[in-house]
């Protein structure tokens, strides 16, 4: 904080301020304070555009002078991933919000990158509409949710925010505005159609295709922090909303049992939305069970011919099945479900408390484990054993991608072996352990990725879309 704040005062500080007041407005550009961060490393300015071409008049301002930038939403994910190597001006894109452009007769909507997106499903919501898209970071941009690819339990049949996404508009490193896939029609900027299409022609060489589709370049975006372009709006599918929605519970006990309902779920041909496992505290090992009729326990106080209770323990944690449709085909699909589930099973018209919400918390930190959901149960025992305490896991059991949480005061030193150990048992399962968030010496101390089979490509995208790196220098993986 010290360094950035003496940063300021070098000459030519106030003059940067000026000019960053005189595009945006005097009450949108300001010396940046102590909450102004990305990932730890503080700002030296914070610049809130009106619009896009303002937003492109700062980011050709940063060029000019040599300065780095990274793009802010909301704030709900900006200390994930690794911390960038400087960030001069945060480009906050709050203002560059709304829905835009819905062209008549297409399931499509335009939507500023600003816009939160609770926002975005209320106003569709009014014309019985919605996006598939129900990221758990609650006040979370649309910008924000795309540039993290942030999913919440309807990844399950909608996939990720990406899938959803038929084209972008995003400003380059440069300030040009380019369109990639069907972004609108509105012109927001001053790149022509010429320089999309240089730009396009320019990535699909950088990739070596020259076929390469634009909305294969507009989804290099997801997921990339803001580090190869600033999102302005984007084009996403829309859909009705569902007039029936149920979720049928479960409880469950071992991750093998847990492996074993969600195959029959999946083949029961019951198309659900979503199939969420909450696993909030540790499993048990499995252990050989005495048969009650044996003499060593047959008499004890305990036994159920005594007390007339079962001894089956606490459930370890629940499974949950969403169901969507017409109110009928539901009700059948859930009494299926149920039949299928046993008498354990429980069905509801509200979620539960903990659905789509994350098991970590502010200071823990947070891993994102994807695996094939055959081999789901092998990752949560993984976990469990290389931590040796309780460490909570929730996510999509459907889809093989769950959120697990360790305590903010484990030492760098024992979440690297953690991670080790647990990355070791996913790589012959062609799996992955990724720390999403963590405390600052431990984001610093462990591989945040561990191996990324497409870090060349992803290398060749920031070489095409941010050659100076100047976007969020660092923030991508191995250093880029």
């Amino acid at each position: 904080m010290a360094a950035a704040a003496s940063s300021t005062n070098r000459p030519g500080a106030l003059e940067i301020t000026r000019r960053l007041a005189g595009i945006c407005g005097p009450p949108f550009a300001r010396f940046a304070g102590a909450a102004d961060e990305v990932a730890g490393r503080t700002a030296r300015w914070v610049a809130v555009p009106g619009g896009p071409r303002a937003a492109a008049e700062v980011l050709r301002l940063a060029a000019a002078h040599g300065l780095t930038v990274v793009p802010r939403g909301a704030g709900t994910k900006i200390d994930w991933g690794a911390a960038p190597e400087q960030v001069d001006i945060m480009l906050d894109t709050g203002r560059l919000a709304g829905v835009w452009h819905e062209p008549q007769g297409t399931a499509l909507a335009e939507v500023g990158a600003g816009t939160p997106l609770r926002a975005v499903q209320s106003a569709l919501e009014r014309s019985g509409r919605r996006l598939p898209i129900d990221a758990p970071s609650p006040g979370a941009t649309l910008g924000g949710v795309l540039a993290a690819d942030e999913t919440g339990p309807l990844r399950h049949r909608h996939g990720t925010p990406c899938a959803q996404l038929v084209g972008v508009r995003y400003l380059d490193a440069e300030g040009e505005l380019v369109s990639l896939g069907e972004a609108g029609t509105a012109q927001l900027g001053r790149a022509a159609p010429a320089a999309t299409g240089a730009a396009h022609r320019g990535a699909a060489a950088a990739f070596g295709r020259s076929d390469l589709p634009g909305l294969d370049l507009a989804r290099l975006l997801c997921g990339s922090q803001g580090g190869l372009g600033v999102l302005v709006s984007a084009t996403l599918r829309v859909q009705a909303m569902p007039a029936g929605r149920v979720w049928v519970s479960r409880p469950v006990w071992t991750p093998l049992e847990v492996h074993d309902l969600v195959r029959a779920v999946l083949a029961a041909g019951l198309d659900p939305a979503a199939v969420e496992l909450d696993l909030p505290v540790p499993l048990p090992l499995p252990r050989r069970r005495v048969h009650p009729a044996h003499p060593s326990v047959v008499h004890r106080p305990d036994h159920p011919a005594v007390t007339g209770r079962s001894t089956r323990p606490a459930a370890a944690g629940s499974l949950v099945v969403l169901l969507e449709g017409g109110p009928a085909h539901v009700a059948e699909r859930a009494g299926r479900l149920v039949e299928l589930l046993g008498d354990e099973a429980a069905v509801s018209h509200a979620a539960p408390e903990w659905w789509g919400r994350y098991p970590f918390g502010p200071g823990d930190t947070a891993l994102r484990v994807e695996v094939p959901i055959n081999d789901l149960h092998a990752a949560v025992y993984a976990l469990r054993d290389a931590a040796g305490a309780p460490v909570p896991v929730r996510g999509s059991a459907g889809v093989g991608v769950v959120h697990a949480a360790l305590p903010g005061s484990l030492p760098p030193e024992r979440v690297a072996q953690i991670l080790a150990a647990v990355r070791g048992v996913l790589v012959a399962r062609q799996g992955r352990c990724v720390v999403v968030s963590a405390p600052g010496a431990v984001r610093r101390a462990v591989d945040l990725w561990g191996e990324l089979p497409t870090l060349s490509r992803l290398r060749a995208a920031k070489a095409h879309f941010d050659p100076s790196h100047r976007l969020a220098p660092g923030r991508l993986p191995g250093g880029l």
